[in-house]
């Protein structure tokens, strides 16, 4: 889990950081604002890259692209191998009431879904998340509770009522005064609580009669049906994230215990179901019990190098204790109960699993990547030494239980809104298919619209139509991983090899690559790009010429580029050039362009690109179906020369030679204009949160002041991507300096959170720089539904 490490977890690692001395600092990297790198004006020489698709030769497991809780559209897009039901909220989830605990979360209280409860089990959420995954055929990761307890009911009260234990620390008090967090005012904690005021004993029948049900209902694990099981999530810091019903920390008996009774249930009521534990929550979890890290954490000092818990058990660390353990029941009882050992990891360097996105966190988070295999970097905070986390996770397997897969069913490197994010998911992704991982999902998954599920799409569909990376991990090298990443592999539907080029930089570096293997008689690579250039799209550049597998490339900065190279594709043809394009209407910042059919040449033709500059190094205007000879540029900035050129693409990926050119110039630029759209994305009441798309559709702009008058009684208490500030019913806000930029055609997006008495309604008229703006729309999203997680949102029913 990536926002509760809570306070008995948070201080375990603070006395660590005590006894084992400060991490190293992060280096600098230049910047000019949140989520932005400056790219260097000419290309400098980046570390030569080597693909040997001979060697190095290992599967790569699709289910290491996996999210939890995705959206099923973009699921259905990536074709996503699995989605995980996880997090604290599914550690007390009642499948017969649909109804949970949020635990620490949100004040220990039982919630529930707003699903109809006549048919329950049938219709409950975790119900609609299998069938959600049929529908987009993924493959289910269900968390199945093993801590002893479950929701008592729907809206059944909370862990600490105020009435009952008295003032507390904080309450809920919006939705249930009476429900605090469980700390008095001075901070201490309260205990003596009664489990049963919120939960009933749940053991391992409540988890086979779930399990019978879902076969029952969905097909066994064999026959479309939920095929993987996390043994509950995080039983480690139970102490803390559920202390109302297990306030101490499991240790290593009581886990290995309910590892076997749980584990067993579920394989005695679906044989073959695979099962995923101890889902501990990152490093401290491969060292210590739940115990330990409890009780090392309120004791300190020498507890942490002598914990109490490991020295009753030989002095032995956690996770090859229990992987023991796993081993000796197989051998005793002749069948394997755990099938992945599966743990969590959020990188702990400062900022870098949340949304900080300043250009010292960029950089720090970009490196922080090698903590994942690298064994000469030394993690950057309070751990403090080298981790190599999949090849430790594989020796620790391979020394104690062989045969056992690996997973990861929570990570999160950060600001996925963000292109440094993306890259960095990229990256992630890249590593976990050349280190082996067998299994992964991206701990709360990115918007369709974020980098980081670009980052999915490069790797599952980068040119629309299901084009994947490789699935056979050969062998790739970068003289420098930390400025140029670098991932390859082999296709087995068309032994196609697939190249992955992450500049984690913020220049453009130039390199040569060389690549032997299968594809020597390749003529030429397709190459599909992503990066900051235009972080809404994959572009999908002029191929690359290649003479005996070698080039060299420019690799933009803040970039993602993938090299398809068929196999023994020398015979096979381009699309011919498309005619030279004539224009027609041009205007300020529009022209529509008509250009003479191409001729196919192998395969038939997909669609045609049009391109302002270098097919090879800059990304389309606009893309056109084959279907039709026209396309209208727009965005372009008035009064400026440009050179146009077609290019031709079919269906195999191929790309024509360019068109011959065609030069014009934009008319003036008009003097004035201006598009807003104000959208309401939640309304709770009293409270809102709004986002404000501006477009300018005049002449440039570098810094811009927004202007509009509420028509309610609204307040602004908190903006971003701007300076906020509010007079009387009358708000300004002034660009937040890396969005001053406003292009002719160019948008962006601001928002706020406000409260409100009575009515609601739109704003009437914006003003940008003072010239009034056109409202493009206003729309209001209904109050939002509770969703399983770490935070959890509040039941609508509140």
């Amino acid at each position: 889990m990536r926002t509760t490490r809570k306070a008995a977890a948070l201080a375990a690692a603070a006395v660590l950081l005590a006894s084992a001395g400060a991490g190293a600092g992060a280096a600098q990297a230049a910047g000019t604002g949140p989520g932005r790198a400056v790219r260097t004006a000419a290309a400098t020489a980046g570390p030569a890259i080597t693909v040997d698709a001979t060697s190095g030769r290992h599967a790569i497991d699709p289910h290491i692209y996996g999210m939890n809780f995705p959206d099923e559209a973009l699921a259905k897009e990536l074709r996503l191998p699995i989605g995980r039901w996880g997090g604290n909220a599914t550690t007390r989830y009642n499948y017969q009431l649909d109804a949970y605990n949020a635990g620490a979360d949100w004040y220990f209280e039982d919630l529930h879904y707003n699903n109809d409860t006549a048919a329950l089990p049938a219709g409950s959420q975790a119900d609609r998340f299998v069938d959600q995954n049929r529908r987009t055929g993924t493959d289910t990761l269900m968390t199945v509770p093993m801590i002893g307890w479950t929701a008592a009911g729907r809206d059944n009260g909370c862990g600490f009522s105020v009435a009952k234990y008295g003032p507390q620390q904080e309450t809920d008090a919006q939705w249930r005064p009476d429900c605090g967090n469980g700390r008095k005012p001075d901070g201490t904690l309260i205990t003596g609580n009664d489990p049963a005021e919120t939960s009933t004993p749940a053991g391992p029948d409540f988890v086979k009669g779930w399990v019978k049900y879902l076969d029952s209902a969905h097909g066994t694990a064999g026959s479309g049906g939920v095929r993987f099981y996390n043994l509950d999530n995080e039983p480690d810091l139970w102490f803390g994230t559920h202390r109302d019903v297990h306030p101490t920390g499991p240790g290593y008996d009581e886990l290995r215990d309910s590892t076997y009774a749980t584990a067993a249930a579920v394989k005695a009521a679906d044989p073959a179901a695979q099962t995923l534990g101890p889902v501990g929550w990152g490093f401290n979890s491969l060292i210590y019990s739940g115990l330990d890290q409890q009780v090392c954490g309120e004791q300190g000092g020498s507890c942490w190098s002598n914990p109490p818990d490991a020295a009753a058990h030989g002095g032995v660390q956690f996770a090859p204790w229990y992987l023991r353990q796993m081993k000796e029941y197989e051998q005793a009882h002749g069948q394997r109960i755990l099938d992945y050992f599966d743990e969590h990891i959020y990188p702990q360097q400062s900022g870098v699993s949340g949304s900080a996105d300043d250009p010292a966190t960029q950089a720090l988070r970009l490196r922080s990547t090698r903590q994942l295999w690298d064994p000469s970097y030394v993690d950057e905070s309070w751990i403090n030494q080298p981790i190599q986390f999949v090849p430790r996770l594989r020796s620790l397997v391979d020394q104690n239980y062989p045969g056992t897969k690996l997973a990861v069913s929570e990570y999160n490197w950060g600001a996925l809104d963000h292109i440094d994010g993306g890259l960095a998911e990229a990256d992630v992704l890249g590593i976990f298919g050349r280190e082996g991982l067998d299994l992964a999902t991206l701990w709360s998954p990115p918007k369709a619209t974020d980098p980081g599920a670009y980052a999915f799409r490069m790797f599952l569909n980068y040119d629309g139509r299901g084009g994947a990376f490789g699935d056979t991990s050969v062998r790739a090298a970068s003289a420098d991983q930390e400025k140029l990443s670098v991932y390859a592999a082999e296709r087995s539907s068309d032994h196609a090899t697939t190249v992955m080029v992450i500049n984690k930089t913020t220049g453009d570096l130039t390199a040569p690559v060389s690549v032997t293997g299968s594809t020597a008689l390749a003529a030429a690579a397709q190459v599909y790009r992503y990066g900051q250039a235009d972080p809404t799209a994959i572009q999908h550049p002029a191929d690359q010429p290649l003479s005996g597998g070698s080039f060299t490339a420019t690799f933009p900065a803040y970039s993602i580029t993938e090299y398809v190279i068929p196999a023994g594709s020398a015979q096979a043809t381009p699309p011919s050039a498309p005619g030279t394009p004539t224009a027609a209407a041009p205007g300020a910042d529009r022209v529509t362009l008509t250009w003479p059919a191409a001729t196919p040449g192998t395969s038939p033709l997909a669609d045609y690109r049009v391109y302002a500059g270098d097919p090879a190094t800059t990304a389309p205007l606009a893309t056109v179906p084959a279907s039709t000879t026209t396309a209208t540029v727009t965005g372009l900035t008035p009064a400026t020369a440009y050179t146009f050129r077609v290019v031709a693409t079919d269906t195999a990926g191929r790309s024509s030679p360019p068109s011959a050119p065609l030069q014009l110039t934009t008319g003036p630029a008009t003097t004035s204009g201006c598009t807003v759209a104000y959208r309401i994305s939640s309304d709770w009441g009293t409270g809102f949160t709004a986002g404000v798309t501006i477009t300018n559709r005049a002449a440039p702009v570098d810094g811009w002041n927004l202007g509009f008058t509420f028509a309610g009684d609204q307040k602004v208490t908190q903006g971003w991507n701007g300076t906020w500030s509010q007079t009387g019913a009358a708000v300004t806000v002034k660009d937040a300096g890396w969005n001053a930029s406003l292009p002719t055609g160019a948008s962006t997006t601001i928002g706020f959170n406000g409260a409100y008495s009575g009515a609601n309604p739109a704003p009437g008229t914006f003003t940008l720089n003072g010239t009034t703006c056109t409202t493009a729309g206003t729309t209001a999203a209904a109050a939002p539904t509770p969703a399983v997680g770490h935070a959890p949102a509040r039941d609508a029913s509140h």
